[in-house]
C-alpha cells in the first residue's frame, strides 16, 4: 500500500503542517475543509455559500485522489452556530442525497470567526472496472 499526500495549494496546509487529503490504499481521508476559495483566498459571508465552496474544495481533493463525492462513507460537519446547520441541508442533499454517508454534526469554535462551517470526509475508492 502506498500513501500519497494531496495539497490544495492553500497556505494553511504548509503553515499548520497538514495535507488537504491523504490517500492510503483505497481510503481517502479529507481534512476538515472550509469555504475558502483557495484560488483567491476569499471567503463568502453566508453559511450556505461557504458550504457550497466546502463541497467544491472536497470534490477537487477527491478527484486528485481518484475518487468522488459518491465514494464518501463518512462525513463530519463542524459549525460554531447550531442554528446555521439547517439552512445548509439543501446543499447537503444536493451533494449527498443518493450517497447518504454516515454523518455527525458538531458545534465547536473554529480557528477563524469568519468561518461558519467546516466539513471533513472519509471516502473509499471503488474498484475500477478492468478493460
Amino acid at each position: 500500500m502506498t500513501r500519497r499526500l494531496i495539497d490544495s495549494g492553500s497556505t494553511f496546509e504548509a503553515q499548520a503542517a497538514y495535507s488537504r487529503a491523504v490517500v492510503d490504499g483505497d481510503w481517502v481521508f479529507v481534512s476538515g475543509t472550509t469555504g475558502f476559495d483557495y484560488t483567491t483566498m476569499t471567503l463568502a459571508e453566508g453559511v450556505v455559500e461557504q458550504a457550497e465552496q466546502c463541497f467544491a474544495n472536497i470534490a477537487a481533493a477527491l478527484q486528485q485522489a481518484g475518487a468522488s463525492l459518491a465514494d464518501v462513507v463518512r462525513v463530519t460537519y463542524l459549525l460554531p452556530n447550531v442554528a446555521d446547520f439547517e439552512p445548509c441541508w439543501p446543499v447537503l442533499r444536493r451533494h449527498f442525497g443518493d450517497v447518504r454517508p454516515a454523518a455527525t454534526m458538531l458545534s465547536a469554535a473554529l480557528i477563524d470567526p469568519r468561518i461558519l462551517i467546516e466539513i471533513e470526509v472519509t471516502a473509499r475508492r471503488r474498484a475500477q472496472p478492468k478493460e
